[in-house]
């Protein structure tokens, strides 16, 4: 879709007339995306390495869809980079070695010619990066599965790590959710290391610098640590001895019930799709025939993710629709007007249906005493409920109707304010998941094996806490408070974990500040609201890329301002009580200028991220559901004349 040309650097405040009409069309365009049942749910997208990755798992075990292939390959085409001839991680971002890495192997397997013009140069940029050799541990696994690199260019990692108990320094329980969901049906792989369907047939040989078997050292992307140092040289240790490691078969059975536990259904295991890749492989492996019930649920949770809308087909890494419905009420509700309200609160019958109560978790592993009562992201993945989306599903309850809501709101609140960890803050999925030395091994290049607590995480369970009346004198709060002030950048802006980043970290915490009645002239909020206001950009609007998670903290680098950026900053904004302020009219003026016919914005930048500097994501529904909600928040409270946000969000 066509960029609006951003010329609102002069642009009056909408008039009340012009808001309406605005905030009018928003709500159509959001009414009009509800689901039969209620819900909402937007594509997740993620760069070339997903659909890349589904093409070859086809390949490798010899199940290749031409039809569906041939759609997933012209998407990689289309995304590739003018500017590097390569693959980035997030639109318009710079050369990224792995995902070109896969992108090219996965057009190659879909049957684009070496010598096309598109092919020749993406080759040329891989090998002037240094070649596949120089990717990421992931991509060197998959390219090991393909026999087109030793299994020493990859970590050790033994299946016997399932056997491991609790007091050992490596074990499943001290890492994430997501990484324990991808490594468990993977440690089975490393073990048997099976050949792909076709052996040979494919080869991307013509992208290593010099052949695999000369090259001396895999470790790319050591760091240069002691902890670093350290598990290389234990990895080197373990390598010759790997094969004589005792309870192998023990190893392997505990890894396949800990995934036949929690398949999912169609949603698949950890309801990501790293994960289910590798549960299907994982039970191929394992010689389960093709009817077998579990292999035939585990294929359906990986072509669930496949889905074409406007005429485009992706790959998504995993589906969002819990998150969706629950902005998307939100931002009904800011709106106010009757059939908005009244289909927010279908959107959130529905969600009442979805609440996680019966299954204890691995969460339950710290917290055995808690009962359960999160909503998971995803529309199943009861063994891993999010308190980020507990957090907005209650909000959004509490705002609709307490009354009506009220059991699902008091076993979420239980739920959440169990699961704070020792330091006041909250992560997204675990306890206490603080382990920073894994962040080491060679296995983890990464640097995502972990979930600790995070801002902007945090930020959402106070603005919970505080819409539902707690303030700094409960301790749950006072200790969240803390963390926060630890956490507060030298320039007063927040880290955004979730969200690009610290656009969306600030805007989080001043939301909670807000929430909680916390002094909003104090000295670290001003810090934070006059960072906020310096961000701006020249047309109004704010905006923010992946550059901003490297070191060194780079400027905002967009080219353009975004919707979803732009409405964080001015709900940020209104959240400090700077609903007068000329930026924030600055702000809306953008917002509304930039708004299509339908009523949503265009936004091809990732304004959200999976793991800072590896996996980047672009909600299709960020820019549909929040410019509304910004705009329906500022004639809100310019209507009232009281600047007071009522509601943690």
């Amino acid at each position: 879709m066509t960029m609006h040309s951003p010329q609102t650097a002069d642009l009056a405040t909408p008039t009340r007339t012009t808001l309406d009409e605005a905030i009018g069309r928003g709500v159509d365009g959001l009414l009009g995306l509800q689901r039969e049942d209620g819900h909402w749910a937007f594509i997740l997208e993620a760069d070339a390495t997903i659909p890349a990755e589904y093409i070859l798992l086809k390949h490798f075990l010899g199940v290749v869809d031409r039809e569906k292939e041939a759609l997933l390959a012209t998407y990689i085409r289309g995304i590739q980079s003018a500017t590097h001839d390569g693959w980035p991680l997030w639109h318009d971002g710079p050369f990224n070695i792995s995902a070109s890495v896969k992108a090219y192997f996965a057009l190659k397997a879909a049957g684009d010619d070496v010598d096309a013009p598109h092919m020749a140069r993406a080759r040329a940029a891989i090998l002037a990066a240094g070649g596949a050799a120089r990717a990421n541990v992931f991509t060197r696994i998959l390219l090991a599965l393909f026999e087109q690199v030793p299994w020493r260019a990859v970590p050790v990692m033994p299946v016997q790590i399932m056997v491991l108990p609790s007091w050992f320094p490596f074990q499943l329980n001290k890492v994430s959710y997501w990484s324990r969901t991808v490594i468990v049906p993977l440690l089975v792989l490393m073990a048997k290391k099976p050949r792909p369907a076709s052996p040979g047939a494919l080869s991307i040989q013509e992208l290593m610098v010099e052949p695999p078997e000369n090259v001396k050292n895999w470790h790319v992307h050591a760091d240069g640590t002691f902890w670093g140092r350290f598990f290389r040289r234990l990895d080197g240790m373990l390598r010759p001895i790997e094969p004589f490691f005792p309870r192998r078969r023990k190893s392997v059975d505990k890894a396949v019930a800990f995934v036949t536990e929690r398949l999912n259904g169609e949603d698949g295991l950890g309801a990501i799709y790293p994960a289910m890749a590798n549960s299907v492989m994982m039970f191929k492996c394992l010689g389960y025939p093709d009817d077998h019930p579990d292999l035939k649920t585990a294929w359906a949770s990986v072509e669930k993710l496949v889905e074409t809308v406007d005429g485009v087909t992706y790959a998504q890494p995993c589906l969002s629709p819990v998150w969706d419905t629950a902005l998307t009420a939100h931002a009904l509700l800011d709106a106010g007007d009757p059939e908005a309200v009244a289909r927010a609160k279908r959107g959130l019958d529905w969600l009442v249906g979805k609440q996680v109560l019966d299954v204890k978790g691995d969460w339950a592993d710290r917290r055995p005493d808690v009962r359960p009562g999160g909503w998971a992201f995803q529309y199943a993945n009861p063994h891993y409920p999010d308190l980020d989306d507990t957090a907005v599903v209650v909000m959004a309850m509490h705002r609709a109707d307490p009354e009506r809501y009220r059991e699902a709101i008091d076993r979420g609140v239980e739920w959440l304010v169990g699961l704070q960890s020792k330091n006041g803050g909250w992560a997204a999925f675990e306890v206490d998941n603080t382990y920073h030395y894994l962040n080491h091994i060679p296995f983890a290049d990464h640097g995502a094996l972990l979930d600790p607590p995070t801002s902007d995480v945090t930020a959402r369970c106070l603005s919970m806490l505080g819409q539902l009346g707690r303030r700094a004198d409960d301790p749950v709060v006072a200790r969240g408070l803390e963390f926060l002030r630890r956490e507060q950048e030298a320039d007063g802006s927040w880290f955004g974990r979730w969200g690009t980043n610290y656009i969306y970290g600030t805007w989080s915490v001043l939301c909670a500040l807000n929430a909680v009645a916390a002094d909003m002239q104090a000295p670290y909020i001003r810090r934070a609201v006059a960072w906020l206001l310096a961000q701006q950009r020249e047309d109004g609007g704010w905006g923010e890329s992946g550059d901003s998670y490297y070191a060194g903290k780079p400027e905002m680098t967009p080219a353009t301002s975004t919707a979803s950026q732009t409405a964080w900053a001015v709900l940020a904004l209104m959240a400090a009580g700077e609903t007068d302020h000329p930026a924030v009219a600055r702000g809306i003026a953008w917002i509304s200028a930039q708004q299509r016919p339908d009523g949503l914005w265009d936004e091809p930048s990732f304004t959200a991220v999976g793991f800072p500097r590896v996996f980047y994501l672009r909600y299709h529904g960020y820019p549909a559901f929040f410019p509304t909600w910004a705009l329906s928040r500022y004639r809100r409270l310019r209507d009232s004349n009281s600047g007071r946000i009522e509601v943690g969000m």
